[in-house]
């Protein structure tokens, strides 16, 4: 089994992790801390238990992976206490606040001989393993540029934020998703080019990025804005034969707020025909293709299977160090640029 104990216990912990760590058999859940355990927003998990006492969770010798889910500016120092009483860890997004912090936790970890590592679930959604079927497939022929784009119609958080915050800004909290898929799928670009905007004025906060990744001839666009009313597609591939659509993004989220969880639900966030892409193509006769293609299915348990599999059995990371710091490289480099 992996021993899990959790720092934090509202929104990250309850509805992004503990679904997907309850529902793997050989991942048992604790403890949790909290600094303030009166609030009730969520129900507590039977079995588990629930301490506002740190050194309760970390002087206990059965809990092997610790996972903060607490804000970017705390992350650094929990970490580093959690590696100081021998525990594997597991960092939310945004991972630190810096490519500093991250370089030097990851030396901390290593000389120690143990894990930290970031919380990239993105990665199991089922828009960006779709998008890659389709790549692999060959039926675009050479893929010259993909678009990913994570749109909200919520004017009303822009609207009422009337201070700029770097390490929780819009571009750190949001584009930490997309451009660590866009890493691990396509490496570290060789350039990149940064639009990153506060769209209501200087002093108010980020609310839109625009980055262009460049491989030579390929362009990856990672787009967002809180201004969209109607979003654009979640991916957009271009390759020389043809294009693939995907406008629905992965249905994991929409089932975890209607609390329709992964554990016994084997329709959880499985995407309906609706939901499919579009594939349009021509093959090498000439002839013209349109077809949807079934999604593949997201599964953001593999975050903590991969770690299971890591810590007990001594395998590889999924998540590699190199593409953490190259994804906080971007983060902290677009903030700076930010106007």
């Amino acid at each position: 089994m992996l021993t899990v104990g959790y720092i934090g216990n509202g929104k990250s912990t309850n509805r992004y992790h503990l679904p997907f760590a309850l529902n793997h058999d050989h991942v048992k859940v604790k403890t949790i801390y909290a600094r303030n355990l009166d609030k009730t927003e969520w129900d507590r998990v039977p079995d588990v238990q629930y301490t506002s006492d740190l050194d309760v969770l970390m002087n206990d010798d059965e809990i092997q992976l610790v996972v903060v889910c607490t804000h970017p500016e705390s992350h650094f120092d929990y970490a580093k206490t959690a590696l100081d009483h021998g525990k594997n860890v597991l960092v939310e997004k945004p991972f630190m606040l810096d490519k500093k912090q991250a370089e030097d936790i990851f030396q901390y970890a290593k000389e120690r001989n143990l894990i930290v590592e970031c919380f990239q679930n993105r990665r199991y959604d089922s828009n960006f393993l779709t998008t890659q079927k389709v790549i692999e497939s060959g039926k675009l022929g050479e893929i010259l540029e993909v678009e990913m784009h994570y749109d909200y119609y919520r004017p009303e958080i822009p609207n009422n934020t009337n201070h700029f915050s770097k390490y929780n800004s819009y571009l750190y909290g949001h584009a930490s998703h997309t451009l660590d898929q866009a890493i691990s799928y396509y490496g570290k670009p060789e350039r990149v080019h940064y639009d990153v905007r506060q769209l209501l004025g200087e002093g108010r906060m980020n609310d839109y990025f625009d980055l262009d990744l460049y491989y030579g001839t390929l362009k990856v666009s990672i787009k967002s804005s809180f201004f969209r009313l109607k979003p654009r597609p979640c991916a957009i591939v271009y390759g020389k034969k043809g294009m693939f659509v995907k406008q629905t993004e992965d249905r994991q989220e929409e089932h975890l707020k209607l609390f329709h969880l992964p554990k016994g639900h084997p329709d959880f966030g499985i995407d309906l025909p609706q939901h499919y892409g579009t594939l349009t193509y021509m093959d090498d006769d000439g002839v013209y293709h349109e077809e949807k293609v079934v999604s593949e299915k997201g599964d953001y348990t593999h975050v903590y299977d991969a770690l299971y599999q890591a810590i007990v059995h001594g395998k590889e990371k999924v998540v590699k160090d190199e593409e953490t710091l190259a994804v906080m490289e971007i983060l902290e480099k677009g903030i700076e640029a930010c106007r």
